[in-house]
């Protein structure tokens, strides 16, 4: 076990956990977020998508050991109230059917934006390729970002 600092979602956070223990398990089980999902647990599917200092990355495969002094962001920090703008386009374009995908999709979509802020639709759908939606929201989804990009 080893105690690590942690900077998540602008608050500092102390953890005494194995060193291997995956991010994922960190956030959900010993910091209590649950907006991040456990999808496939091989980095494959992006339900687990956070932000390390702004860059979309997949939790389920980061041990703790790996993050450093690096900034966390969850779902939960994205933004308060939900006010973010790729959020606000989610709802408008009615993307989430099962939700369980989203915040994945909602985190790698707004990391995306903020590298590229007005993304063509080939640069959406690469950006936006290791993320799986099992109800196929796909269109929506590409449409959503595109809302979002104009705002």
């Amino acid at each position: 076990m080893a105690v690590y600092t942690l900077k998540v979602n602008g608050t500092n956070r102390q953890v005494d956990v194995d060193p291997a223990t995956p991010l994922l398990w960190v956030i959900r089980e010993h910091l209590h977020m649950t907006g991040t999902k456990y999808g496939c647990g091989v980095a494959m599917c992006g339900a687990c998508t956070i932000h390390l200092n702004g860059t979309a990355v997949r939790s389920c495969q980061m041990p703790i050991s790996a993050i450093g002094n690096r900034e966390i962001t969850t779902i939960e920090g994205l933004s308060e109230n939900g006010e973010h703008p790729v959020q606000k386009a989610w709802l408008e374009y009615d993307v989430a059917q099962c939700g369980y995908c989203q915040t994945g999709q909602i985190m790698t979509a707004s990391a995306l934006l903020k590298t590229t802020p007005n993304p063509t639709d080939a640069q959406i759908e690469a950006a936006m390729s290791g993320n799986i939606c099992r109800c196929g929201t796909y269109l929506r989804i590409k449409e959503a970002i595109k809302a979002a990009a104009k705002k």
